[in-house]
């Protein structure tokens, strides 16, 4: 096992009643600046949930953060926080609205500079506003940890930055919230958790029996509760069980110890920068590709991935790690989401340009370093 440093202060409220509790979790003296994404919060009566649960705090609200949160428009409430006395940052949504908030909290305070640095250089974030969040669609895990992706539309870039003072204070999490999603954002939430699972499991074995089996463990309860969610949207213990899944991927609790991957998750931020394709649907298209192309390295974890997941039982490593591969896409289609860039995108060029940026970055993806941005090309062309 590698040594490691684990560090996770979020406190959770889970379930029914968390609602209850938000006005308790912020300090008083704090406006809070009530940071959003479509419509769906205020039609679904969360927004007025959360106006309700926040009693006597001073509010104010910014709304429009939209999958792949672009800098451009986090810019705008960046500008709305620095003139909000004493502010309180409230994310309520997804993944999206929750990044954008980290960003949010760590660009106000920042200077000199352009707050893009956070991103573009890892320019240095000496302190950074509180925040909260509210998670109505489960998948990225961004309510308890310390990191985002962030788009900016001008250049077509997806970049990550992560920083210890903008996990959340909090994270509330209501599974009756996400009743009402859509059966392709609870599926691609599904697909996100599981390649997060993944991306931290399936590389190469340093003697982490624990954090593998606590990897299966997530993987197969999305296995056994994704399904009922899509065909019974108002099981409660389906839905509570895939929300908590979904942090428990990456709360960073299963990376402990662990050598992790994440090459899926680079390629996928490209193909979302160029073409605005939702996350999860980048993921499940690369993923088969990218594992075939590196059975030979991982064939030992992906054979055990297989029985410990599917209950699979070849004889054969590179049988049993081809056949891992195959059940996990057969998954993915069982959500209804598809395995073929083809299916989601009508102009192939528009992926050539993602091999020449990790060329000019001089990037190597994989656990191994091993994955060159000719291999990028291969593994797009496979997806497609």
């Amino acid at each position: 096992m590698k040594d490691f440093q684990f560090y996770n202060p979020v406190k959770v409220v889970f379930g029914r009643k968390s609602f209850e509790k938000l006005g308790g979790l912020i300090p008083t003296g704090h406006t809070v600046v009530l940071i959003y994404g479509g419509g769906s919060v205020r039609r679904t009566g969360v927004l007025d949930r959360v106006q309700s649960a926040l009693g006597d705090h001073p509010v104010v609200e910014f709304g429009g953060i939209l999958p792949n949160p672009a800098y451009e428009k986090l810019m705008e409430c960046v500008a709305l926080v620095r003139s909000t006395p004493s502010p309180f940052l409230l994310a309520v949504g997804g993944g999206s609205v929750i990044d954008g908030t980290k960003f949010i909290a760590a660009a106000a305070p920042y200077g000199p500079g352009d707050p893009w640095e956070i991103l573009s250089v890892r320019g240095k974030i000496r302190e950074a506003l509180p925040l909260g969040s509210v998670l109505t669609i489960p998948a990225t895990g961004s309510e308890m940890n310390n990191g985002a992706v962030i788009t900016r539309r001008q250049t077509r870039e997806k970049l990550v930055f992560q920083n210890d003072q903008v996990f959340p204070r909090f994270a509330v999490m209501d599974p009756t919230v996400t009743f009402t999603l859509p059966a392709d954002q609870t599926a691609n939430g599904i697909v996100d958790a599981w390649v997060h699972v993944l991306e931290q499991y399936l590389t190469y074995d340093v003697e982490t029996p624990l954090q593998d089996r606590q990897a299966q463990a997530v993987l197969s309860t999305l296995l056994e509760t994704g399904p009922r969610v899509l065909a019974a949207p108002e099981d409660y213990d389906a839905r509570a069980s895939v929300m908590w899944s979904a942090t428990a991927a990456l709360n960073r609790v299963l990376s402990c110890g662990v050598v992790t991957d994440w090459a899926t998750h680079l390629i996928g931020h490209e193909i979302s920068a160029l073409t605005d394709l939702a996350h999860g649907r980048t993921l499940a298209c690369v993923l088969g590709p990218l594992l075939r192309h590196q059975v030979a390295s991982k064939e030992g974890k992906l054979a055990g991935y297989g029985a410990a997941v599917f209950g699979h039982g070849f004889e054969d490593p590179r049988e049993a790690a081809l056949a891992a591969i195959d059940a996990t896409e057969a998954f993915f289609h069982s959500l209804g989401v598809s395995t073929r860039l083809g299916d989601y995108l009508s102009d192939q060029t528009l992926l050539d340009e993602i091999p020449q940026r990790f060329t000019a970055r001089r990037t190597t993806l994989g656990e191994r370093g091993d994955i060159t941005p000719d291999d990028v090309a291969g593994i797009l062309a496979d997806a497609w």
